[in-house]
């Protein structure tokens, strides 16, 4: 009799303990690890809610709008906090464990402050503590940390962590459009100070033959290059490149635009040590036209980087912003947030 209470005694302790781990587990399933990644662009705001243990964002939370960038102040301000808002109103908001912003410069990043006074875009905002403004009209119900990082260093981010960098130490992303956009990262986390990367992490304001970056390798140098070889102003990349088949003006703009990028992007490649290059933004839909001018241009002048184009595109910003609502990602990011 006694053997049979012990066996008993044994199998009810097993039966209780396999019912905690069931409820252990149950529990552990029904949390979620959320936050709110924000791609500000210069006339747009997108929002979505990420899962931050998954690498990827939460189905049916992505909300987004255009914005006048030249509007008073309030109007901006509400008008990101709408978005941000009707992506709340989608979820668990007890699971959001905050929101990042991937934020256009210049802008203290490290405190939130806007600092927009020597650039046409949100100028009326600059000064304006955004980080206390958005937090006032943000409808969570509880105090949650807003936190800024630049846009391009936020795509990098986004890239390095669930996109085309994934896996390498050591990569550089690009965004091609109405600006050229740059990010130099290492193990994740934006490099922007010291000998292997340019003044702010970024290449935009260097100068480049009777000019600076920005002014060869965004839109309006091949709206400029197009007009000057045709006379005809065009109003995008898009339609230079619909011209490329039929038109050998149109493939020599393109030609010239992958020459002189892979001129001047050598030498940070080498110099940083990148094993992977990843291209994005909008003009990355004409890469047949200019990437194989590009990458031989890089091959001459001694850069053997792996070029990879992006693979989350719009979402590589909202995914490196959400990222720094993650514990260890954000002790890393925080000494260099200053330097931004």
């Amino acid at each position: 009799m006694i053997p049979l209470i012990l066996f008993l005694r044994v199998c009810l302790c097993q039966f209780g303990q396999y019912v905690l781990f069931l409820l252990h587990t149950e529990k552990k399933q029904s949390m979620k690890n959320w936050a709110l990644g924000v791609d500000v662009g210069g006339s747009h705001i997108t929002c979505a809610a990420v899962d931050l243990d998954g690498r990827s964002l939460v189905n049916g939370s992505i909300s987004e709008t255009d914005v006048d960038n030249k509007a008073p102040a309030d109007t901006i301000l509400d008008a990101w906090a709408s978005v941000l808002n009707q992506t709340l109103e989608r979820l668990e908001t007890n699971f959001v464990a905050g929101i990042g912003l991937g934020m256009p410069g210049p802008f203290e990043y490290h405190r939130g402050v806007a600092r927009f006074s020597q650039v046409e875009k949100y100028y009326s905002l600059n000064g304006i503590d955004v980080d206390r403004e958005l937090s006032a009209r943000i409808s969570i119900g509880r105090p949650v940390p807003l936190r800024f990082m630049n846009d391009a260093s936020a795509f990098a981010a986004g890239e390095a962590w669930a996109g085309s960098a994934s896996g390498v130490q050591r990569s550089i992303s690009i965004t091609l459009g109405t600006g050229f956009g740059s990010a130099f990262i290492s193990n994740g986390i934006p490099v922007v100070a010291g000998n292997e990367v340019p003044n702010l992490g970024c290449v935009w304001h260097l100068p480049y033959r009777d000019s600076i970056a920005d002014d060869y390798f965004s839109t309006r140098w091949l709206v400029k290059r197009y007009r000057e070889l045709t006379g005809s102003t065009v109003n995008g990349a898009k339609a230079i490149a619909d011209e490329a088949p039929r038109s050998a003006p149109a493939r020599q703009v393109f030609l010239e635009y992958g020459n002189n990028m892979g001129e001047f992007f050598s030498p940070w490649l080498r110099k940083f040590g990148a094993e992977v290059l990843v291209v994005g933004g909008n003009i990355t839909g004409a890469y047949p036209l200019f990437g194989p001018a590009f990458e031989e241009a890089l091959r001459k002048n001694g850069a053997d980087t792996r070029i990879r184009l992006s693979a989350l595109k719009e979402h590589a910003a909202i995914l490196g912003s959400a990222r720094m609502l993650d514990a260890s990602f954000w002790e890393e990011l925080k000494p260099v947030l200053p330097l931004m």
